[in-house]
């Protein structure tokens, strides 16, 4: 990879002074085998001062051919690090041709070119975000300098081509297409897919509507076309009617792409998926709404990012806040999946929850100065910048709100349409839209850190709210109390809606005694920790499923979670608490996202190892059964869920081998791809398979997943050789491991099952991390903190090993901030286990 600078925000800022870019005339050539592609950028370009003045216009080739300034051929040898030099620049139009022959991409950054081993057939995308433009094309690439883009293609004669505009066949080249001119886009956000992709299409509202996805999944896709295009036709309408702004693209393609890096992309008129979400196996209706929501996020990013485009990367929020509010609100509006905001409640929201309580949060809008370059706006793409940034924004909602605060986005596309906006500037169309203090609103919500907590202390009909943090919240409390004669149901009593104001607590006086359970803020509309009283407790530990209202369930689910976090429930208290009353849970995203987390965060980091491991996986193992036996015997989704972990949580592998033998479960599901992956996997782990198992398994599924699910188990195995097999695929110099297969071996790799075998790769794990994320990047350095992290040692010894090479400033910046996560968390599991007596 040609090693790059990052790109400072004074950098950019000056830059932008200078300059006024026109267009990017860009000519790819896709047929020069599978090393290189060619790449031939023509800028138009102004310089608004001068004369002599100097920038920089950025490219990462593999060989650098000719540089051409207004018909001045320049000396190619001055590239450095990533920037060739413009030096001695008059004011005035200026034409900049750059040729350049560019490396093809196996971890996600530029140009990613992918094989399927299925067929042999090879496939290419782009992922330009936030710095990887110039593995592409020559660009002055930063956000605030939007242009207008041709593009060009020459691709084998059997691929399509597709792009931001309408792509053509030329007619007079075999495999030469052209491109529609954009309207003026930002440079992270030009996208080119090509290979002989299976396309579905359709057209509405008067544009062409598209569908891709490689040959292999091709009959996947056409069983799920309808679906998605009802979705994206709903999504669209919706919209529509709420935004005054039309959509601002020619058309609007979905290609789901091999080994894509994040869940989607928003290029405009043309967003990259990760081909996942193209079902191979059965799924469940969760992980449908899942995909919906991600559909309905990428479409809002067409007004929010696209439209209208931050200006530097300290408002990432302005394009992800509102993408995941939106995503969320609209599938709710528009489809079938009425209940979203409960997965988010469940699931999504903990992941700002967790974040924000590490010593790496940030402000969901941070001072421009807290972003001072690319290398630190790539880190902030995390649970603060959609999560918390989307909860906020829905708490903004429930305080402004709807009304005025689709006021103030209009106001807000209408003044910045195809060009850059900051959060002052969304500020103030708000302030046009509303008479309510939203700059101070703004200041407390998006300009802080850490979670509030909310807890009560009732006595009779007073409760008072202690208020711990500094934050105004908008709220529900809901009372509730057990039917007299079915002790095991709860009913609402009364749902008060109150202003927790930003300093201080909060007094009530009820109608009547203390109920039998004080939900604080039921409903989930605000962005904030509760707790339960004493007596609350109590109640949810009889009753807890049956609180009416799968929403207020998940709150309470959450209280739970947060309790074992902070120490203040004992872990095993917590799963036998998902013992007694996740069987009667008939809310797919909420087995789902309990089962989630008792099984990954309390099995394997907050109990010790042995007998009390042993204890709550036997725990949750029996209540996957009943599941199956109760709930899950009407619902394939809940049925589906329990199975996987079933799997996941068996500590012997008898039952699990007379499932596989069986080709299903007893009483269904069929073992379908997904499902025996997942059972070898765990047979990998127990040591009941071996080698020739996993070969014979990939045999019969040579697909990409298969080769992931391959490496995984291989991972898995108990074996020393296979072992060190394992670690040098990932940390050899070799780096063969395309992104997707280093993860699933990092994924495989640490079980707690195989401690025996795997100390001494503890021991080796830092400064290995170090020196593979120097040789490959950033996408891959995070693959490394996130994945490859040895999360099953919870002692002071790894966190030691940690502390030490992040005090010697070794690790780049993606790891860094990983690391900076993981060993965060390593503190808290301690400090869980020791209030717990573990």
């Amino acid at each position: 990879m040609a090693r790059m600078s990052v790109l400072t925000r004074d950098e950019a800022q000056a830059r932008a002074q200078l300059l006024d870019v026109q267009e990017y005339a860009i000519d790819l050539d896709l047929t020069r085998g599978e090393e290189t592609f060619g790449s031939i950028t023509t800028v138009h370009f102004t310089v608004r001062e001068g004369p002599d003045d100097d920038t920089f216009v950025e490219v990462r080739p593999a060989a650098l051919g000719r540089v051409v300034l207004d018909g001045v051929e320049l000396d190619a040898g001055e590239l450095r690090e990533g920037r060739f030099p413009l030096r001695g620049l008059e004011g005035g139009a200026h034409e900049l041709r750059v040729e350049a022959e560019m490396r093809y991409s196996r971890v996600g950054e530029g140009m990613h070119r992918f094989v399927d081993p299925v067929d042999g057939r090879a496939y290419v995308y782009t992922q330009c975000c936030i710095s990887d433009a110039p593995l592409v094309f020559a660009c002055f690439d930063q956000p605030d300098l939007k242009a207008e883009f041709d593009v060009k293609v020459t691709a084998p004669a059997e691929w399509t081509v597709l792009a931001n505009g309408v792509a053509a066949r030329t007619g007079d080249v075999e495999g030469r297409w052209e491109c529609a001119r954009t309207p003026r886009i930002s440079t992270y956000l030009m996208a080119v897919v090509a290979g002989p992709y299976r396309s579905v299409r359709t057209e509405h509202a008067g544009l062409p509507f598209g569908l891709h996805v490689r040959q292999s999944l091709g009959a996947y896709l056409e069983a799920d076309a309808h679906e998605l295009f009802d979705l994206t036709r709903r999504c669209f309408d919706r919209y529509h009617e709420i935004f005054d702004e039309p959509y601002p693209f020619d058309s609007y393609d979905q290609a789901f792409v091999p080994e894509f890096n994040a869940g989607a992309m928003e290029n405009p008129g043309l967003v990259t998926f990760r081909d996942e979400f193209i079902y191979r196996s059965a799924v469940t209706a969760t992980e449908r709404e899942t995909r919906g929501i991600v559909i309905a996020h990428e479409m809002a990013h067409m007004w929010f990012g696209d439209l209208v485009t931050l200006r530097w990367w300290d408002d990432i929020w302005l394009n992800e806040s509102f993408a995941e509010y939106m995503g969320y609100q609209t599938l709710c509006e528009a489809t079938e999946y009425t209940g979203a905001w409960t997965d988010f409640g469940v699931s999504r929201k903990c992941w700002g929850y967790d974040a924000d309580e590490r010593p790496s949060t940030h402000p969901v809008a941070p001072l421009a100065e807290a972003v001072p370059d690319t290398a630190a706006a790539r880190t902030n793409f995390d649970g603060i910048s959609y999560s918390k940034g989307a909860s906020a924004l829905r708490q903004l909602v429930a305080w402004l709100g709807e009304k005025a605060f689709l006021a103030g986005i209009n106001e807000h596309f209408a003044r910045h349409r195809f060009g850059n906006a900051t959060l002052a500037d969304f500020l103030e169309s708000l302030s046009r839209a509303s008479d309510r203090d939203v700059h101070g609103w703004a200041e407390r919500w998006l300009r802080t850190t850490g979670v509030d907590t909310l807890v009560p202390r009732a006595e009779g009909s007073e409760v008072e709210v202690e208020h711990r943090g500094g934050r105004p919240h908008r709220l529900a409390i809901g009372l509730y109390d057990e039917a007299p004669a079915d002790p095991g149901r709860l009913v609402l009593r009364e749902r008060l809606e109150r202003d927790v104001p930003a300093e201080g607590g909060l007094s009530v006086r009820l109608d009547g005694p203390q109920p039998d359970l004080l939900l604080l803020n039921d409903g989930d509309l605000t962005y904030a920790k509760v707790r339960l009283d004493a007596r609350s407790w109590e109640t949810a530990r009889r009753a807890l499923s049956g609180l009416p209202g799968q929403l207020s369930r998940a709150v309470l689910w959450n209280a739970a979670r947060d309790m074992v976090r902070d120490g203040e429930l004992a872990p095993l208290e917590y799963v036998r608490t998902v013992r007694a009353h996740l069987p009667a849970e008939s809310d797919n995203a909420i087995v789902e996202g309990v089962l989630a987390f008792a099984r990954v965060q309390v099995a394997d980091r907050f109990v010790a190892g042995g007998a009390a491991r042993d204890e709550v996986l036997g725990l949750l193992a029996e209540t996957c059964r009943e599941l199956l036996e109760g709930v899950g015997a009407r619902d394939g989704g809940v049925r589906l869920t329990a199975v996987r972990y079933f799997i996941d949580c068996a500590t012997s592998p008898g039952e699990l081998a007379t499932w596989r033998a069986a080709g299903m479960v007893p009483g269904g599901p069929e073992l379908d791809a997904e499902l025996r992956w997942r059972l070898l996997l765990r047979l990998a782990v127990l040591g009941a398979v071996g080698v020739a198992d996993v070969e014979a398994a990939l045999e019969e599924d040579p697909s990409a997943t298969g080769e992931e699910g391959a490496a995984r188990c291989s991972a898995a195995l108990p074996d020393a050789a296979g072992k060190a097999a394992a670690w040098e695929a990932m940390f050899g110099t070799e780096d063969a491991l395309s992104n997707y297969l280093f993860a699933a071996t990092a994924q495989g790799f640490w079980q707690p099952e195989q401690a025996g075998l795997l100390g001494g790769f503890a021991e080796r794990y830092f400064a290995d991390a170090v020196r593979v994320s120097e040789r490959r990047g950033a996408s891959l350095a995070e693959l490394a903190g996130r994945y490859a992290f040895p999360r099953m040692w919870v002692d002071a010894g790894t966190l030691a090993r940690g502390e030490e090479c992040l005090r010697s400033g070794v690790p780049v910046r993606a790891l860094r901030r990983a690391w900076v996560d993981q060993l965060d968390d390593l503190r808290r599991a301690l400090r869980v286990r020791e209030a717990a007596g573990s």
